[in-house]
């Protein structure tokens, strides 16, 4: 089921698909991708929230030092986002209070789908789903249009305010420079209690069943990430329910491009351009309310 919310995110496609029609969206034909296309694998019932994979990632792509300690445990008495205001950073772990009293961790990023609204929303091509599995972003093509945050799902990309002349999309891009230089994402490289896995996605979705029937247990029957969305390239394991962890809730599991393209199947496209264009003006304009702030 699609609330509201999530209807005004489609909407940030259905912008792009005006633009350029309905057939230049990535929404316009089934997505099947490469099937050997890697991805990321979390187990919260492991996360110890030591946030090295938050210290790692701040030093792999080179941003501005944290203002606080990464042993600083006083951060978890919010919830975070990543790059909010003045906290540059492409990935924050957030706690939570376990059903038996015990906190639970998650790590939140960038969940890289396998048919990105944010991808299918530029209008210029500056976001792209990346052979290997990574969304990533060029800076020399991007116009500053924002219609990548208003359209993705998960409340991901941010825009760095802070940079009057060379503003930039903020997000996690899977460390796509480092896996093509055959390294693994700094991330689960510095997980201590191994708790990030990386590899096909394919094999990791292989392994988080195999720990869901090997500990029922354990864990709640469910690959989150699986098909949310159509299927992203983050996949969350957890004994906790995802909701309570504040994971986005009634996201379906037809991807947004797809949702688009069937809208725009039965509307003329000339009658929803202006429309389209007048809104995705507004949005990209306006700061989004209060509650679209905080995180999930």
């Amino acid at each position: 089921m699609i609330n509201r919310r999530n209807l005004l995110k489609i909407g940030g496609t259905v912008v792009a698909a005006s633009i350029l029609g309905s057939e230049s969206v990535l929404g316009a034909q089934d997505f099947e991708g490469n099937p050997d296309r890697l991805g990321m694998l979390t187990d919260t019932t492991r996360c110890i929230g030591c946030r090295r994979c938050e210290a790692a990632c701040n030093k792999a792509n080179n941003l501005p030092t944290a203002k606080t300690s990464f042993e600083d445990t006083s951060v978890f008495e919010e919830k975070r986002k990543p790059y909010v205001a003045d906290v540059q950073s492409y990935t924050v772990v957030n706690r939570f209070e376990g059903e038996d009293g015990k906190p639970v961790y998650r790590k939140v990023q960038c969940m890289h789908c396998d048919e990105p609204a944010c991808v299918t929303a530029c209008p210029v091509a500056a976001l792209t789903k990346s052979k290997e599995g990574p969304v990533v972003w060029n800076e020399k093509l991007c116009i500053g249009c924002r219609y990548c945050i208003t359209a993705c799902p998960f409340y991901v990309p941010a825009f760095e305010y802070s940079s009057a002349f060379e503003p930039k999309i903020q997000k996690c891009f899977m460390c796509s420079q480092r896996i093509k230089d055959g390294l693994i994402p700094a991330c689960a490289e510095a997980c201590p209690v191994e708790a990030i896995q990386f590899g096909k996605r394919n094999d990791l979705i292989k392994m988080a069943k195999q720990r869901i029937w090997g500990e029922p247990d354990k864990y709640i029957d469910h690959v989150y990430g699986e098909t949310e969305a159509g299927g992203t390239g983050w996949l969350y394991v957890s004994k906790l329910p995802f909701e309570k962890m504040g994971f986005p809730e009634n996201i379906g599991t037809t991807s947004f491009p797809k949702l688009t393209k069937d809208f725009l199947g039965m509307v003329n496209l000339t009658l929803v351009t202006w429309p389209a264009l007048l809104g995705g003006f507004y949005m990209a304009t306006h700061k989004k309310p209060e509650e679209d702030i905080k995180h999930e």
